[in-house]
């Protein structure tokens, strides 16, 4: 399935604020279970909360950016993820184990899921280095770790990183000098070459370029490469290589592609590349033990990219390139090595969803002289179909030759006998969740079905089995479903709003179903604005089958009596924007379980700095709506769309929950008066007025604890003492305990849902961590 990188960028919006400045201003910090997530100490855990956290089941599903071997220690590999962080293979269980899920790795202010680079030390398996940050947020971080990934300390980097922009599939910007591993380099997008000589702790600029460019494509210096051939172990590299890209050449007046060092950085000299690629940009190259480069030539930057595309092989000593493959049609993603000479075995890997030459992976085995396709017609398992694309690092197990992975559009595929004629591809995707869920919806007690999963990129879902993937959704390409829900008296019938992700620009759709999931229908008609939604700020609600109210973004919600065969604009005002632009803005709506005619109308304010909120009630089905005058004296904070939420408790009509980004509100009188309950408040930087960390911005209710004098639990994500985390009432909001600790985290917690069945389970979205659930 093809990762549009709208969809991919969707967990920004999401998740703009949920954990944000969690650590501002901090220089360093650690990430352990044990540590505090935010000033103000640790909440006590005490109370209900979770003892395990698992995924519901997709696999993949997002773009895996890179992929990592240890070069001497056998079954030791790492994959980087553009929205999703990272994880490390576990041999034992044959899966990936995600390893950036604790304190230190969320918030929007730094989008630490959002993983640039990694790197190992050869000398140390243990130790671990992770580059992560995303460019529209001040301040990427170095992550550095002992033990492979179990516990972390970080520290600021002095310059932007870009683990979700253009041409993340990039090879690894952070490189440490094999035989001197405290030295490492890392190539930034928009500030040059930077080096540090103590396991990065302090950086400081190279010469090599001193502008600092802006934008959101920039590619920068995006890799270094050592020749340490002659140098012993625990001594420095002098000899190293830098791929510049053409927008930082001529940005900073270089004059090349690709740089020299004989002094370990301190001055650099052009090298000259070969003609039919000057000026190309060179997101992969790698290099012999014999000497010899391999380096591929891109004319376009980014992932998914079409040529023409050039692999030259470089012998530095005579300073000769050899052209060794080359493509008009497909761009070349990655490259690896196995051996030296003239028997190296050579990997290449082919990218562009516009790839029409029938070739994926190349492979020689006479150092690039001749080749042949190892995948394209090959077998496959039946789920591993999508290995097309952004296929944009390759490579071969340093153990053995014959294992060969590479990414794909739903994560990595790899095969173990690629020196067979017809060599068989598995997805290897296990324990990799990275969706980008948009919205999480769960059934009343006893329905055929546990979850209705909305999600960027993969469409909606219905899941009867966590454990497995489903297949019980309304189309299989690629498309966003901004929101589904479902008639809680008829449980069947579902209805979804979506975008068909495949034109440009997208169109929207909308899908019910009657059979909980099983066959679905396509709206005939779309209310206004709805086909032309390119956001995913949108959402609609269910109060019996075929009856449905759909709030698009930045215009007036339409209803229909008859299952989309027409709609009807509510009497609602258009919702607020804000006067300085901003994201788009949309009511979020809410039926009431108890009496469907309720339908309750949030409007957020658009923006942090916009208009105070408001709730709006109908009695008539969604038809018509009267303001809550309660909610204006309640005096609710303006927020975005993304950092709001309300929820209705189907066990009490007019009992309905709200949390404006700031503080929690309950009302029981169908909104007519609203009480703030517990102490959840935003946390604020020095000198700022946007909150650095939003004290309330998801809220989900679940089964009741046994016993317990409120029917309802109550759930939010929020802060309460300083502390970021979820919090857990089981008497109506009275007291609050926390429900997670901090090692997790998921790079904050955006949609989120508790469940009917079973006391002290929530479903929720981590940042591209896909959908988890507790126990």
């Amino acid at each position: 399935m093809k990762p549009t990188s709208n969809a991919k960028l969707v967990v920004t919006t999401l998740l703009a604020g949920f954990l944000a400045g969690m650590l501002a201003g901090c220089s360093g910090g650690t990430d352990t279970a044990a540590v505090s997530a935010a000033p103000g100490g640790r909440v006590a855990m005490g109370g209900p909360a979770a003892t395990s956290y698992t995924s519901v089941k997709w696999g993949g599903g997002g773009f895996v950016t890179g992929i990592v071997y240890h070069p001497t220690t056998s079954n030791v590999r790492y994959a980087r993820t553009d929205v999703g962080g990272a994880y490390r293979w576990e041999p034992g269980t044959g899966s990936w184990l995600a390893i950036t899920d604790g304190v230190g790795f969320g918030g929007p202010d730094q989008k630490s899921h959002d993983v640039e680079s990694i790197a190992v030390d050869p000398t140390n398996d243990q130790k671990l280095y992770l580059v992560a940050g995303n460019k529209d947020n001040a301040g990427g971080r170095i992550y550095i770790s002992s033990d492979r990934g179990n516990n972390w300390t970080w520290v600021t980097l002095p310059f932007t990183v870009g683990g979700n922009q253009e041409g993340r599939g990039t090879g690894e910007r952070l490189q440490l000098d094999p035989t001197n591993p405290s030295t490492m380099f890392y190539g930034s997008r928009t500030a040059g070459l930077w080096k540090s000589s103590n396991s990065g702790l302090t950086w400081s600029r190279l010469n090599l370029g001193s502008v600092t460019m802006s934008g959101n494509s920039a590619m920068g210096v995006q890799s270094v490469i050592f020749d340490n051939s002659s140098v012993g172990g625990g001594q420095t590299t002098w000899i190293i290589y830098a791929a510049v890209a053409p927008d930082y050449a001529s940005a900073a007046g270089l004059t090349s592609s690709l740089y020299k060092s004989v002094n370990g950085g301190f001055s650099w000299t052009p090298v000259t590349v070969p003609t039919p690629a000057t000026g190309y940009y060179i997101p992969h190259m790698v290099r012999s033990t014999d000497g010899t480069y391999y380096v591929i030539f891109n004319e376009k930057r980014g992932q998914g990219v079409t040529g023409p595309s050039y692999l030259y092989k470089y012998v530095a000593w005579n300073g000769t390139w050899t052209q060794l493959n080359s493509s008009n049609s497909a761009g070349f993603g990655g490259v690896s090595i196995h051996g030296s000479g003239s028997t190296t075995r050579v990997a290449l890997a082919l990218t562009g969803w516009a790839n029409t030459t029938n070739q994926q992976v190349q492979l020689s085995d006479d150092a690039g002289a001749t080749w042949r396709e190892i995948e394209y017609g090959m077998g496959h398992t039946p789920t591993a179909t999508h290995t097309r694309g952004w296929n944009e690092d390759i490579e071969i197990d340093p153990f053995n030759r014959d294992h060969i992975a590479h990414l794909g559009g739903e994560g990595i595929v790899e095969t173990w006998n690629a020196s067979s004629a017809t060599p068989w591809w598995n997805n290897t995707v296990p324990g990799i969740e990275e969706t980008a869920t948009l919205g999480l919806v769960t059934p009343p007690a006893g329905a055929t079905y546990k979850l209705i999963d909305s999600a960027g990129d993969i469409g909606a879902w219905v899941y009867t089995d966590l454990t497995t993937r489903t297949t019980k959704g309304p189309v299989t390409f690629a498309s966003n479903s901004t929101s589904a829900d479902m008639a809680w008296s008829d449980p069947q019938y579902i209805a979804t709003s979506m975008q068909d992700n495949r034109p440009e620009p997208k169109i929207g759709m909308g899908y019910s179903s009657g059979d909980g999931g099983i066959t679905w229908t396509q709206f005939p008609t779309l209310p206004a604005g709805a086909a032309a939604n390119g956001s995913n700020v949108s959402n609609l609600i269910v109060t019996a089958r075929n009856k449905v109210v759909w709030a698009p973004p930045n215009v007036v919600p339409s209803y229909t009596t008859n299952n989309g065969a027409s709609w009807t604009a509510t009497n609602l005002p258009a919702p607020s924007t804000s006067n300085m632009g901003g994201l788009p803005h949309a009511y979020r709506l809410k039926a009431d379980r108890k009496n469907p005619n309720k339908v309750y109308a949030y409007d957020q304010g658009g923006e942090w700095w916009g208009n105070p909120g408001k709730v709006y009630v109908s009695t008539d089905g969604g038809h018509n709506f009267t303001l809550s005058q309660g909610s204006v004296a309640a005096n609710l904070e303006s927020n975005a769309f993304g950092t709001t939420s309300m929820e209705v408790n189907p066990n009490a009509e007019g009992d309905i929950w709200l949390a404006d980004g700031n503080a929690v509100y309950h009302s029981l009188d169908s909104g007519a008066t609203w009480t703030k309950v517990g102490n959840f408040a935003s946390i604020f930087n020095p000198g700022q007025t946007e909150p650095a960390t939003f004290g309330a911005s998801s809220i989900a209710l679940g089964k009741a604890a046994p016993g317990a004098t409120y029917s309802a639990t109550v759930y939010v994500v929020g802060v309460i003492n300083g502390v970021w985390g979820v919090y857990q009432s089981d008497d109506g909001g009275a007291s609050w305990t926390r429900f997670n600790d901090n090692a997790h985290q998921y790079g904050g917690i955006g949609a989120m849902a508790g469940d009917w069945n079973t006391y002290g389970r929530i479903y929720f979205a981590g940042a591209g961590r896909g959908v988890l659930y507790t126990n």
